[in-house]
């Protein structure tokens, strides 16, 4: 059978949160983001793209030479009261709740069962589009869409690391998700 959906899931560039360890707010790409997407993988022949609502998805998409449309469930995980504080500042408790819990939101925001359930509603949409799709996002988006694919336990989201301009495949063949690379 051939391939329907030909999905890329690519993470944003480098951000100065990313590199000071703080939660993210609404930042633009640093100057090493901005290198790392100007040698950014070739992503070839596209029939679609989209990224997240926030800058540097959005400048990330620019950058590899897409013309991607705003989707706001590939939006970055709700980290509530956290947003813009250094992971360091959290009290241990919260975070050991947050890290071990994925039905708890100690920061206020979303819950990563709330993220995965919100990216599969916007898997869900995909096999209706068929051909070469790419989509510029979030470390969190990403690892909920592997989640998804594989079938995995929520508890599992914080095993995945995600780099930034890395790319995850995944293929929808018939009626289902393959994790194709990553």
């Amino acid at each position: 059978m051939s391939e329907i959906v030909r999905l890329s899931l690519v993470s944003h560039a480098m951000t100065d949160a990313m590199a000071a360890g703080r939660f993210p707010t609404d930042e633009a790409l640093s100057p090493i983001g901005h290198r790392q997407a100007d040698a950014a993988i070739e992503l070839g022949v596209t029939d679609a793209a989209f990224c997240g609502p926030e800058k540097r998805t959005r400048q990330t998409a620019e950058l590899l030479g897409l013309r991607a449309e705003v989707v706001p469930a590939l939006a970055e995980l709700d980290y509530g009261r956290w947003r813009g504080d250094v992971l360091s500042g959290v009290g241990p408790a919260d975070l050991a709740v947050w890290l071990t819990d994925p039905t708890r939101a100690p920061h206020g925001g979303e819950t990563v069962v709330d993220l995965i359930d919100r990216v599969r509603g916007w898997m869900d949409t995909l096999p209706e589009r068929r051909g070469r799709l790419v989509a510029i996002t979030h470390p969190a988006v990403i690892r909920a869409a592997i989640l998804i694919v594989l079938d995995a336990p929520p508890k599992s989201f914080w095993r995945i690391d995600i780099a930034p301009v890395s790319r995850t495949v995944m293929h929808f063949r018939g009626h289902a998700w393959t994790l194709r690379s990553s």
